[in-house]
């Protein structure tokens, strides 16, 4: 699978944030993740009333999901995050996780919303992928 990301200059450039203004990808198996939340196996939520706990969290069970599908972090085109009543000070917390799991050479597409509340009122959370491999 071939990746080439772009943040083109008449665009801000959002690598610095943790994600890639345009990805493109070569055909291939295309992977939709359903949008994971910071529940372990147990449903029990990881990082309670802590952001970034759950947001990493819930970026490990995007990396738990894509490589059941046979494919790597890497191969993540696109996230679409959903954040419980967005705050100014919630973009840092999210941004340092991103840039952690993703890097910020080759980062993945990514739309943010705030939502007024998720599936379980202890999410602060939730992201869905879409993947090539």
């Amino acid at each position: 699978m071939s990746r080439i990301t772009s943040n083109p200059p008449m665009l801000f450039d959002s690598a610095q944030y943790g994600f890639s203004q345009v990805v493109i990808s070569n055909p291939g198996k295309f992977v939709f993740i359903s949008g994971q939340v910071a529940w372990d196996e147990k449903m029990n939520i990881v990082g309670k009333n802590d952001l970034g706990v759950q947001t990493q969290k819930a970026i490990d069970n995007l990396s738990i999901a894509i490589e059941s599908a046979g494919g790597t972090m890497e191969n993540i085109m696109m996230l679409r995050i959903y954040i419980v009543n967005y705050k100014h000070g919630d973009g840092p917390i999210i941004n340092a996780v991103l840039r952690e799991s993703f890097g910020t050479e080759n980062p993945p597409a990514s739309t943010w919303i705030s939502v007024q509340g998720l599936a379980n009122e202890g999410f602060m959370i939730e992201i869905e992928a879409q993947a090539v491999i």
